[in-house]
């Protein structure tokens, strides 16, 4: 009886003293655990930066794209978790897991016909961003296809599975008539972005839609093939004048500059420089704004592409790897600057 009184006695200390530890519930994996706020915003851990979670799962459609790497590492940056889906070969996505921490950034292979595998990637999403688009036409995908049709079945899905922000990339000009300049009836990529747009805003009405003008940086189409004035100036930037095998002119004199452009169209992979008529037709339409927000409206810093340029084109530059002596060439003229006004 005295041993069994030393034990009781033992075990009645040991729950007066820790009564708090054994009031704790045990957990498991496998146990259901039910939020109190199921919104994401509720699940944000750490405190920024890539290895947290900011409590946003954006989805991105054409993040292999110029924008769309960009996008997805300033998305990684805040701790968004990032669900890719892509087209074609994996190792064209794969430099994107570098975009955030370890678990951050998954990816889906679809097809932008596969209704099912894109409600399968945005299910999970509160955030729908469509990069999607063409230059130039293919055989499997068409201005109409991919500017209209495609966008409104990321838009119509997104609405129907719940999600919160759908931001659509349209561009610049797309919501104004003009006339054929090289091609009957103007740009195609324009009025089937308009069209899109519009689609769009039927099946999200509240969908956010961006027209961005040419973006230029590394990678991009914009610095290699563009006006006669920025052309020059790229070339004295890179140290490449006419002995250098540089030469410019007016193409509209040209009696077969058309004829080039229609024949690159035809190629079987890019156009040679990404040159089509429907390029050229889309570079002699006046910018216009129609007085909507811009990016200085949204607090975004604009950047002059006088700070920039000689950082973009040095691996460009003639004699790159010369070791040139300070002051040894002169400052690259700046180009002309003509005013709207």
């Amino acid at each position: 009886m005295a041993l069994h009184k030393n034990v009781f006695s033992l075990r009645y200390g040991l729950n007066a003293r820790l009564g708090a530890v054994v009031a704790v519930q045990h957990r498991h994996s496998s146990d259901v655990h039910f939020l109190t706020r199921p919104e994401m915003s509720a699940l944000k851990k750490g405190r920024g930066g890539r290895s947290s979670f900011s409590g946003n799962v954006a989805t991105i459609f054409g993040a292999s794209g110029f924008m769309g790497r960009y996008i997805c590492n300033r998305l990684g940056k805040t701790g968004t978790q990032m669900i890719i889906p892509y087209r074609g070969d994996h190792y064209d996505v794969r430099p994107l897991k570098l975009a955030g921490d370890l678990g951050q950034v998954l990816f889906i292979p679809y097809h932008l016909t596969e209704e099912e595998v894109i409600r399968k990637a945005v299910k999970h999403s509160n955030i729908v961003i469509n990069l999607i688009g063409r230059d130039w036409e293919t055989m499997n995908f068409s201005f109409e296809k991919v500017h209209v049709e495609g966008a409104e079945r990321l838009a119509r899905i997104s609405k129907e599975m719940g999600v919160e922000k759908f931001i659509h990339v349209s561009a610049l000009n797309s919501n104004v008539e003009h006339e054929g300049y090289m091609v009957k009836g103007g740009s195609q990529f324009l009025k089937t972005k308009g069209l899109g747009e519009q689609a769009v805003r039927a099946a999200f009405p509240e969908a956010i839609v961006f027209r961005p003008s040419d973006v230029y940086g590394q990678e991009d189409r914009f610095l290699r093939f563009e006006l006669v004035e920025l052309v020059d100036w790229f070339h004295r930037v890179m140290r490449k004048d006419e002995n250098y095998g540089y030469m410019s002119y007016d193409m509209k004199w040209d009696p077969i500059f058309k004829v080039k452009a229609m024949i690159t169209e035809y190629c079987p992979s890019w156009p040679v420089n990404t040159l089509t008529r429907d390029k050229v037709e889309r570079e002699a339409v006046s910018d216009t704004t129609t007085g909507l927000p811009t990016l200085e409206d949204l607090d975004v810093p604009l950047t002059k592409m006088e700070d920039r340029i000689s950082w973009e084109l040095r691996p460009f530059r003639a004699a790159n790897y010369y070791d040139e002596e300070v002051g040894e060439f002169e400052p690259p003229a700046p180009p002309k600057y003509i005013s709207a006004n």
